[in-house]
């Protein structure tokens, strides 16, 4: 499995156990993400994020170590620092699941077990996943585009609205706000549908 590093970037992916959804309204989509705030933004920056009903994307850059250690003061070795980020992830899964479970008086794990993490270490692969991630709603069917589905970074990276999303940092690697749009409409790298399951 992919350790979770500082100052790397990721591609990170789960999907609901089974048949399941992770998402039944939008009060769930919105809760996921104040929870995603809660726990993930202390540890990591995001750069774009897309959720369906039964799985999720996102693309996160984590924080150095510097920034980790203030989080994680007891985590000296970069060893148990790189645990702490991934505990970290475990606690934003299992606070979801705990309150998902009380709602719909369900029991047992939501999410498989082991999220997806691969690592990003090029600009184009970048851009490349972020087309994809936006992408999602078209491809499982949804018949909606990239620019209308409310649960995606798309029209926040777009927007002059606040925003925790990294958003410079994002439209400066696709060129400038216009190039990240015109990304968006083209055909998406038919090798990320080979690459990824869900």
């Amino acid at each position: 499995m992919v350790t979770l590093s500082p100052n790397n970037f990721y591609h990170i992916y789960n999907h609901a156990n089974g048949n399941e959804n992770l998402f039944r309204s939008d009060d769930n989509f919105s809760f996921f993400l104040k929870k995603y705030a809660f726990h993930i933004s202390p540890i990591a920056d995001t750069f774009a994020y897309c959720l369906l009903p039964n799985h999720f994307h996102i693309l996160v850059q984590i924080k150095d170590k510097e920034t980790l250690r203030k989080t994680f003061p007891k985590f000296e070795t970069l060893e148990k620092l790189e645990k702490g980020i991934s505990k970290q992830f475990s606690n934003f899964f299992s606070s979801y699941t705990q309150s998902y479970n009380k709602i719909y008086s369900r029991k047992g794990s939501l999410f498989i077990k082991n999220f997806n993490r691969k690592p990003i270490d090029n600009p184009t692969y970048f851009t490349n996943t972020i087309h994809y991630i936006h992408n999602n709603p078209q491809h499982h069917g949804f018949g909606i585009s990239s620019a209308d589905w409310p649960w995606s970074s798309y029209q926040s990276l777009i927007s002059d609205k606040k925003t925790l999303l990294k958003r410079e940092g994002t439209l400066t690697l696709f060129g400038s706000k216009q190039q990240f749009i015109q990304k968006h409409q083209e055909p998406i790298d038919p090798s990320f549908f080979i690459e990824f399951s869900y």
